[in-house]
């Protein structure tokens, strides 16, 4: 058997081996063939490359911006020309189809548009004459170290969230990839280093607890982004809090969508399919509890009949709609947590566990789509973040009773209503509690220019709202407003400057 290659760190602008002797398996999803081994850096790899970032800070923060904002033009143009074979490394280690890995890029690329405009946004205020002879500015400025810690979810889009509009901004960024997917990290990169981004401005470290903590703790680190599950969300946001730094962490969600009767019938059912069973369900803005109201339940039956059709296999294979799941243990988890739904009452109308597969992908992790009627309160599967192709569909009978049972969630990120009505739309709008509103619109994911707004348990931390970007990469967060006043009233040394015949050059 041939050696599986080793994930290697990008310390300086260089690929460098660590020398640890502890690693993590990558997998591809879609076969369960291993295909690179991740290492746990070790803690003296982590603090150079922690190092290297704080030395670089030096000279990167004084670099015009308008000459930083020149590497992510630079950036968007290698990362347009370098789609496909991109879009390949995602799919073979995150298993998702090609056009849902390009989707993924795109996504990420349309933060790297909006930080090569960085320069204007961290332009400041000035007022003149506050009193005699006193003036007062203010501007934006770099924190210094930054550090993300990517989930596996999104290889590309969540990386691209994070290191350009940090690195834009003035800062240097110590980047970990989720130890399941790190090749795509790895090699954007490469690709901001090739397109002039200096030695040390961005440095990639791998590892699990050990590296979080360390990023938690590090003195030279002084803001941490998150997007991942609750439990290491709250650890982080914790930990990184008690040191000092900024965090902000996207979590956990159960994003709802709410149908009126007066909904478009087939836009619904094609709506809600794709955002329940598209990424094979792995987004935190996946549609995974539709509430359908009065007489819209009759369509509960043709979703599933939608559903069925979507065709499960390899993300690279031509006519693929759902790809696997990330790991074995994440397909055993929603396989129970499909099984809890049939024991604990609700009605299984699609069942997408066991699903026809080729021979080459008998030991892939797939999961099929999965539709569930008859959901309540309390069961498994509406109570926990399943985090797979699987709808679970309720049924009230009044909008008023779709927006209360919607808001007694304690998860806030997305949400969704399917109606005609201008009236209904703007009720929806003013009374629900979740960050992304969607009208008609089921996954309601804001352009770069537009705040990423979670609410309630979904996000921990505050300055992501007030961005000019998605968080994690809200440019204020990654930066911090100095506001200088100023006094000039010796005139005395102006008569002096005049005397010298400097006045009048």
């Amino acid at each position: 058997m041939a050696a599986v290659a080793e994930v290697p760190m990008i310390l300086d602008g260089k690929k460098v081996a660590s020398k640890t002797s502890t690693f993590f398996d990558v997998h591809n999803p879609a076969t369960g063939e291993l295909i690179a081994r991740t290492p746990q850096c070790t803690a003296d790899e982590l603090r150079a490359a922690a190092d290297s970032c704080a030395e670089a800070f030096k000279e990167w923060r004084r670099t015009p911006p308008s000459s930083r904002a020149r590497v992510m033009h630079k950036l968007e143009g290698a990362i347009r020309d370098n789609t496909d074979a991109l879009a390949q490394v995602l799919t073979k280690e995150q298993g998702k189809t090609i056009a849902d890995a390009k989707g993924d890029i795109f996504r990420g690329l349309e933060v790297v548009e909006m930080s090569c405009n960085i320069p204007a946004m961290i332009q400041g205020e000035t007022l003149a004459n506050v009193a005699s002879s006193v003036d007062v500015h203010s501007y934006r400025v770099p924190l210094g170290v930054c550090a993300g810690i990517a989930p596996f979810n999104f290889p590309a889009m969540i990386p691209l969230w994070m290191f350009p509009p940090a690195t834009t901004a003035g800062n240097t960024f110590l980047l970990k990839p989720s130890e399941r997917v790190p090749l795509s990290s790895v090699m954007l990169a490469e690709m901001a280093h090739d397109c002039g981004l200096p030695p040390g401005v961005l440095n990639v470290v791998h590892g699990g607890h050990d590296t979080v903590n360390f990023l938690c703790d590090d003195e030279h680190i002084r803001a941490v982004s998150f997007v991942g599950g609750n439990a290491a969300g709250a650890h982080i946001y914790e930990r990184a809090g008690k040191n000092g730094k900024r965090a902000q962490c996207n979590l956990g969600a159960k994003n709802h969508a709410i149908v009126l009767p007066d909904a478009d019938p087939e836009s619904v059912v094609n709506q809600l399919v794709g955002a329940s069973c598209g990424a094979a369900g792995q987004r935190c803005m996946a549609i995974s509890v539709a509430v359908f109201v009065g007489a819209s339940k009759e369509w509960i039956p043709k979703i599933a009949e939608q559903a069925a059709k979507l065709q499960v296999g390899p993300g690279d294979a031509k006519g693929t709609d759902v790809g696997p799941l990330i790991s074995a243990n994440a397909k055993d988890r929603v396989e129970q947590l499909i099984q809890s739904g049939m024991d604990e009452g609700a009605r299984l109308l699609l069942d997408g566990r066991k699903p026809s597969l080729p021979d080459a992908n008998r030991d892939g992790y797939f999961v099929g789509p999965s539709i569930f009627a008859e959901v309540k309160k309390g069961m498994q599967i509406y109570e926990n973040e399943i985090f797979g192709p699987v709808l679970c569909c309720v049924e009230v009978d009044s909008f008023d009773a779709a927006i209360k049972f919607v808001n007694e969630n304690p998860y806030g990120n997305g949400t969704a209503v399917f109606t005609r009505s201008g009236a209904a739309a703007r009720k929806f709008t003013d009374e629900i509690e979740a960050g992304q509103v969607g009208i008609n619109v089921p996954i309601p994911v804001p352009l770069p220019m537009f705040s990423f707004t979670g609410n309630k348990k979904s996000i921990l931390g505050d300055l992501n709202f007030y961005g000019k970007a998605q968080p994690p990469a809200g440019v204020n967060f990654f930066t911090q407003l100095k506001t200088v006043t100023s006094a000039w009233r010796d005139d005395s040394y102006i008569e002096k400057l005049s005397t010298a015949g400097v006045g009048a050059q």
